[in-house]
């Protein structure tokens, strides 16, 4: 069928570098930083190879690019754009499963005259979020209906028998990519008004949970720049317009008062030889009456020393004197923080991870009273084996791929996952792997 590059083996890649090996006839190059956790993963399989790369050697990625007919980029994304002027540059398709940056869209027109397609957000969020909202929206519009409302929450989490921690979240991609994400601002239309979030004040905006059966309540903050979505998803005219993630309870107030503290600032700092994580948490509070630490935090940040957040902060070490590192450091506190959170919050070998995606629609229709549609995805990962965060985001890429590299997919430039020729496909390869959703519809009255 063709050869495929995977750049990067990282957390979500093992699903999507053995769906190529066991389910198709392509031939596989990873390359990675990485290489024993690759090669574990192609396993010595005849179709796959493995090799050495660093991100930064412009010309080992032409030449791995050059020599392959599919580039899919696991990389960090703020990585793909130089992948993707490669690709461009070399003629050849690339897939990637994060959103499109400004730089990314940079690159439509000559993508378009390269007569290459440059395929963004087909992981889970995005991706089988985008796909499966439209399938509802194109299905409404045939019926002669218009959307009023739409919210789409999505979260990764722990499935609730190992929900274990006192933050109720543990870990199945990048702590500081979650971290970081936690900072983006945020915009969306609700009954007709667009509400506009700054980044600073994205947790405290959690005022839009529900309750998911065989899950429970979750609460839910804004995602990003939900108005964008309006033209690609053809909404015009939409009243109510959210996308969110999900998390369990509470996790939005620690996160609000984590940032309070200071523990997401990205200023980097140089922690002398021996620095404990009370040291360090130490120096982002005023120096009080030299009281106990978690006290003065507490009053630093309005809590009682009894809150839930204390206690959360307590039980990730960062009252202790166990030490951040027996060297000098240059780090930021942020950066502190996601490497002590992805060891105390991992996923262990014998626990698994829940997807939860919701859809909540309100269609109009000529005739009749109004229409709610939910569609609700409930995945969970397998013990011992890949993560549902895992699954659902890189089996949507592998069948993507294998549509575009099979030339079954025919559009070019830069794309996201709306059109029928590429969603309905991937789709129906998802459902056959399991990966399938519930919908439910009852009318509503009807609001002029």
């Amino acid at each position: 069928m063709g050869k495929i590059l995977v750049l990067g083996a990282g957390l979500v890649a093992r699903p999507l570098i053995r769906y190529f090996l066991d389910k198709t006839d392509v031939r596989v190059t990873v390359a990675s930083d990485v290489t024993d956790r690759a090669e574990s993963i192609v396993a010595g399989h005849p179709q796959g190879r493995v090799v050495g790369f660093d991100a930064a050697d412009q010309n080992a990625l032409a030449t791995l690019v050059q020599s392959n007919d599919l580039t899919v980029s696991l990389l960090p994304a703020p990585l793909h754009p130089k992948v993707a002027a490669c690709c461009v540059a070399h003629e050849k398709n690339m897939v990637t499963t994060s959103y499109v940056s400004a730089d990314m869209r940079a690159l439509d027109d000559a993508a378009r005259k390269a007569g290459i397609l440059l395929l963004n957000e087909v992981g889970l969020d995005p991706g089988i979020d985008h796909m499966s909202a439209m399938k509802i929206i194109h299905e409404i519009k045939a019926r002669g209906g218009t959307v009023r409302a739409f919210r789409s929450f999505c979260g990764g989490l722990p499935a609730p028998d190992d929900n274990d921690n006192p933050w109720g979240y543990k870990f199945s991609w990048s702590p500081r990519a979650v971290l970081t994400a936690g900072k983006n601002a945020a915009r969306y239309r609700l009954d007709g008004k667009t509400v506009e979030v700054p980044g600073s004040e994205l947790f405290s905006d959690c005022n839009h949970g529900m309750h998911v059966d065989g899950v429970g309540e979750l609460e839910a903050y804004p995602n990003r720049d939900s108005l964008s979505y309006i033209d690609l998803y053809g909404l015009d005219g939409i009243e109510t317009m959210l996308r969110g993630t999900f998390r369990y309870p509470g996790w939005c107030e620690s996160m609000r008062k984590v940032g309070e503290l200071g523990l997401l600032d990205e200023t980097h700092v140089v922690y002398p030889p021996g620095t404990t994580f009370s040291q360090f948490t130490d120096s982002l509070v005023p120096p009080g009456d030299g009281g106990d630490l978690s006290c003065r935090v507490a009053a630093r940040l309005g809590l009682d020393f009894h809150s839930d957040v204390i206690k959360r902060l307590e039980w990730l070490g960062l009252f202790s004197d166990e030490r951040i590192g027996a060297t000098e450091i240059e780090t930021t506190p942020l950066d502190v923080l996601a490497a002590r959170m992805g060891e105390r919050m991992a996923y262990g070998d014998d626990s698994r991870d829940m997807i939860v995606l919701r859809h909540d629609f309100v269609a109009r229709f000529p005739t009749g009273p109004d229409e709610r549609i939910t569609s609700t995805l409930i995945e969970f990962g397998h013990v011992g084996g890949d993560s549902a965060m895992a699954r659902t985001v890189s089996l949507t890429a592998a069948v993507a791929s294998i549509r575009v590299i099979s030339g079954q997919t025919t559009c070019t430039g830069v794309q996201i996952p709306v059109l029928p020729e590429i969603y309905e496909p991937a789709l129906r390869s998802l459902s056959e792997m399991g990966i399938t959703f519930t919908e439910e519809r009852t009318t509503v009255d009807r609001i002029e």
